[in-house]
C-alpha cells in the first residue's frame, strides 16, 4: 500500500482547495485517518421492544398528551425541518432500464406500465410537454411506445425527472389539482406546527443545483397555501455547507483526484445536516422527510401522532427542567437525587454506571446533570412487517463495561460476520420510520449547539464510483444515528399508517397515495 500523503505532503494548490471548502489540513489528515483504520461497528446488546426501550402510549393518556402539546402551541415555536435533497433518479430505476434498453425486458411490466401511466399525478404534465414537442402521448399509449414515453418523462427533453429531486415531483392528485411533495409537507406545516401567532414555520434543506428551481415553486406555491389555509408560512431554505464534505479516496486510501490533479470533494451524507439543524430559531422541532408524505384523507392520523409525540416531549422535557433547576441550586437531598436517577432509568432509558449508589452526594449531582442537560428527542417507531431501514436498538457503551444507551442503528453500522449480532439485528421487531420531534433548548432557555453531542465513531465508509472509477467516501455520524448519540432519547410506538414512503415510483400508485 502506497503511503498516505501527509501534512507535508499537500501542495499549495492542495491547500486553496481545502480552504475554499471551509476545511482545514488537519482536518483532511482526521478524514484520511478515519479511512485508513476503518470505522468501529457498533456492539448491539439487543433490540427494543414494546416496554423495553420502547413506549406504548394507552388511550387513557393520550388525551394528557394532546393537552401538553396544545398548551406549548402558546407558549414556544415550533417547527418542521424536512431533508429535502434527494435526488428522484433512484426512484426511476426500473424505468432507467427501459429507456436504455429500448422497452421493457417482460411484457407484463410493459403491459402494466400503459395501463397505469394516466394513474400518476404528473401525467397531463407530460401530456403537455410532449405535446409541445409534437408528441401524441395517447397515440404512444395505444401503440405502446414505452421507451419512448419514457424519454419524456426522464430526460431534459420533457419533464426531466431523472435530474430532479423528489421534492419537485407531484405526488397526489386532487379535484382543485396536483401537488408536490413539496406542497403536501407545507399543508402539514399548516396542521401541527402553526402556533398561537398563526405561524407555520418550515425548513426544507434541498441541493445547491436544485436551491433555485425549489425558490421558484415556493414563491408560487406559498401565497396559494397562504390564502387557503388561513396561515402566514415562514419558510427557510439552505443548503449542505461545503465545509462538511469529506475527501474521496482510491481504494488503497489515497485522496482521489480529477485528470487536472484537483482534489475530489463529496457531500458528507445526511449527518451533514446537524449544522443546518443547529442554526434554527425554534424550541420544538418536528423531523421528516421529503418522501413520507400522504393526501388530505389520512391526514389526520399523522396529525394525531405528531401532537402525541411533541406531547410527550413536552412532559418529559418539563420534568427534566425541573430537575435541572434543582440540581443546580444544590437543594436535593439524597433521596431526592436517587428519585431523579430512578426516573432517569424508567423514563429516559438512561443505564447507571454500577457505582453510583456509591457515589457521593455531589458526585451523584453531577452525574445527573451531564445526562439529563441534553438535547431531547422523541422518535416514532413502527412495527416491523419487512419494510427497509434502521431500528431502535440498545446499544453496548465501549467505553463503560455494563453500560449501554437506545439508539437508531442502520445496517451498515453491525458487523455482518458476527452471527451473534446478526441475530440481535434479525431479532428487531420495530424500524425506524423518520418521525422524530426535537427539543433543542436547555432549562435556562439556550439553544444547545447540537455538534457537543456527535458521536463521531459512527461514521460511515460507503463504496462509490467516480465517473468509471471506484472510490470510498467517508460519511458524517447519521443525522438521526451517530449525530444525535448523545441525546436523551425516547422511543415511541406509532402506527404504519403514519408511515408512507416513496423509494420507487410505483409507491406513488399504493392505495396510501392515491
Amino acid at each position: 500500500m502506497r503511503k498516505i500523503e501527509g501534512a507535508d505532503g499537500w501542495s499549495a494548490k492542495d491547500g486553496k482547495q481545502i480552504a475554499a471548502h471551509g476545511l482545514t489540513v488537519a482536518e483532511i489528515e482526521r478524514q484520511l485517518t478515519v479511512f485508513r483504520r476503518g470505522v468501529p461497528p457498533v456492539h448491539l446488546n439487543r433490540p427494543c421492544r414494546a416496554g423495553d426501550g420502547i413506549v406504548v402510549l394507552s388511550e387513557a393518556e393520550r388525551p394528557l398528551h394532546l393537552q401538553s402539546c396544545d398548551e406549548a402551541y402558546r407558549t414556544q415555536r415550533f417547527m418542521k425541518f424536512v431533508p429535502a435533497s434527494g435526488a428522484a433518479s433512484r426512484m426511476f430505476r426500473d424505468w432507467y432500464r427501459c429507456l436504455d434498453n429500448g422497452g421493457f425486458a417482460d411484457q407484463t411490466e410493459a403491459d402494466i406500465f400503459i395501463r397505469d401511466l394516466k394513474r400518476f399525478a404528473f401525467f397531463n404534465d407530460l401530456e403537455t410537454a410532449m405535446a409541445a414537442q409534437g408528441q401524441d402521448l395517447k397515440a404512444l399509449l395505444e401503440t405502446k411506445q414505452s421507451a419512448t414515453i419514457m424519454k419524456y418523462i426522464l430526460t431534459g427533453e420533457g419533464l426531466n425527472f431523472g435530474c430532479l429531486p423528489k421534492a419537485l415531483l407531484k405526488f397526489h392528485a386532487y379535484p382543485e389539482g396536483t401537488r408536490t411533495a413539496i406542497e403536501e409537507h407545507l399543508v402539514e406545516a399548516a396542521l401541527y406546527a402553526r402556533t398561537a401567532d398563526n405561524i407555520s414555520r418550515i425548513h426544507f434543506t434541498v441541493s445547491r443545483e436544485h436551491a433555485a428551481a425549489v425558490r421558484r415553486l415556493l414563491s408560487r406555491a406559498v401565497p396559494a397555501y397562504e390564502s387557503r389555509l388561513e396561515t402566514t408560512f415562514e419558510v427557510g431554505l439552505s443548503t449542505q455547507d461545503p465545509e462538511t464534505d469529506t475527501l474521496a479516496v482510491d481504494p488503497d486510501h489515497q485522496p482521489l483526484r480529477t485528470e487536472g490533479g484537483e482534489l475530489i470533494f463529496r457531500p458528507g451524507g445526511h449527518g451533514a445536516l446537524l449544522a443546518n439543524l443547529n442554526t434554527l430559531d425554534a424550541d420544538i422541532i418536528f423531523l421528516k422527510n421529503i418522501d413520507n408524505i400522504v393526501p388530505d384523507r389520512l391526514k389526520p392520523e399523522t396529525l394525531l401522532w405528531k401532537r402525541l409525540l411533541a406531547g410527550y416531549l413536552v412532559r418529559i422535557q418539563q420534568e427534566i427542567f425541573g430537575f435541572l433547576r434543582g440540581i443546580e441550586q444544590e437543594s436535593g437531598t439524597e433521596a431526592e437525587l436517587e428519585r431523579i436517577a430512578d426516573f432517569c432509568e424508567r423514563s429516559l432509558n438512561t443505564v447507571l454506571p454500577n457505582r453510583f449508589h456509591e457515589l457521593t452526594v455531589s458526585e451523584k449531582r453531577s452525574f445527573l446533570f451531564r445526562k439529563l442537560n441534553r438535547p431531547l428527542r422523541v422518535c416514532g417507531m413502527v412495527k416491523n412487517e419487512g419494510e427497509p431501514g434502521g431500528g431502535p436498538f440498545w446499544v453496548d457503551d465501549p467505553d463503560d463495561p455494563g453500560g449501554a444507551s437506545v439508539q437508531i442503528i442502520e445496517e451498515s453500522q453491525v458487523n455482518r460476520n458476527d452471527s451473534k449480532q446478526c441475530a440481535v439485528w434479525s431479532s428487531a421487531t420495530h424500524f425506524n420510520p423518520v418521525d422524530l420531534v426535537c427539543g433543542v433548548r436547555d432549562f435556562r432557555g439556550r439553544k444547545f449547539d447540537l455538534p457537543a453531542f456527535v458521536d463521531p465513531t459512527t461514521a460511515a465508509i460507503a463504496q462509490k464510483s467516480e465517473k468509471g472509477r471506484e472510490l470510498l467516501a467517508l460519511e458524517r455520524p447519521g443525522l438521526w444515528n451517530g449525530s444525535m448519540a448523545f441525546w436523551t432519547t425516547v422511543f415511541i410506538e406509532v402506527p404504519l399508517a403514519t408511515f408512507n414512503p416513496v423509494k420507487t415510483v410505483a409507491d406513488l400508485l399504493r392505495p396510501q397515495h392515491l
